[in-house]
């Protein structure tokens, strides 16, 4: 006997076909074939024509048809009313689909960016933060980095303590100004803060880390080897630096500034148009985005447990 929940396939049906045109029964087909009579039964009744004739090709077709149309696409979230509403809702607050389905559970991000690039979905894309109907493939550049002196390298850092790391990210290279955003970002909550300043020099960068951290816990900061961090002796905490051109070193800030790119400050945008009202609210948005490495907290959650912020 063939094995259990296999479907009947075209050469079946042609030997079906055949056999019925030669006059045997069903009882005897499903002798023949190996297949059970009920088998046979439901196949011929199902997938005859109109005049009662068995025409494999047509049963081919029909069966082809059905199957196809057995689970239409995103029938999951399409079909859950409820589901689809939360979804949407917590796009509207700037989630991401990956956060939406650890948060929620029950359903895959995957399966959310198909139903929102299927006819189902196609109308809430403009809440991604890419806002597209497919993904972009993105182009690897390399930032090249000066160095500076006296810099304490980021092994020498201490285990212990409240650890933050900070970058500066710009317009575009093609702006004439050099208006630029300071942001920090502490290791353990991936809490973020950012200061819009005009330009970047040392003396500003000095400003900026000072106003961040005036009310926030810091035991210290990592940052690269650019020029703006040369007079990091007047930080108000000690300072460490990353090995040259080695970004990678100091990942939570670089990933922050990559969601802010692209919720909120796409990489042309021109920052001197943006006031820190605009950064401060960017970044409460990212701020409380829930995260999977934070068990689908937000950062703020996660900071206020561990005292870092009030």
């Amino acid at each position: 006997m063939r094995t259990k929940g296999k479907h009947v396939d075209i050469n079946e049906r042609n030997q079906i076909e055949i056999l019925l045109n030669r006059g045997y029964t069903q009882k005897e087909i499903s002798l023949v074939l190996d297949i059970h009579k009920g088998t046979i039964s439901r196949e011929i009744s199902r997938h005859k024509q109109a005049d009662g004739i068995y025409r494999a090709s047509v049963a081919q077709h029909k069966a082809d048809i059905k199957r196809r149309n057995s689970k239409y696409q995103c029938m999951k979230i399409h079909k859950d009313t409820n589901l689809e509403s939360s979804i949407v809702s917590a796009m509207e607050n700037y989630q991401s689909p990956e956060a939406i389905a650890g948060r929620i559970g029950g359903i895959s991000s995957p399966s959310i960016y198909k139903w929102l690039y299927s006819i189902h979905g196609q109308r809430y894309c403009h809440l991604l933060c890419s806002k597209r109907y497919r993904p972009k493939r993105r182009k690897k550049t390399k930032q090249k980095r000066e160095m500076i002196k006296e810099a304490i390298s980021i092994r020498e850092r201490p285990t212990e303590g409240i650890h933050w790391e900070g970058d500066l990210f710009v317009s575009s290279s093609k702006l004439p100004h050099s208006v630029s955003v300071a942001a920090f970002v502490e290791n353990r909550s991936k809490y973020m803060k950012n200061i819009l300043i005009p330009n970047k020099k040392p003396s500003t960068m000095v400003y900026a880390v000072r106003r961040a951290f005036k009310d926030i816990t810091v035991t210290d900061i990592t940052f690269d080897r650019g020029i703006e961090n040369k007079y990091h002796k007047l930080f108000p905490a000690p300072a460490y630096f990353c090995d040259p051109h080695s970004p990678w070193q100091k990942p939570h800030v670089e990933n922050n500034i990559g969601l802010l790119r692209k919720w909120h400050i796409p990489s042309k945008t021109d920052l001197s148009c943006t006031s820190q009202k605009d950064i401060t609210r960017y970044t409460d948005i990212i701020n409380r985005k829930w995260r999977k490495s934070l068990g689908y907290k937000s950062s703020e959650e996660v900071a206020r447990e561990y005292g870092i912020i009030k």
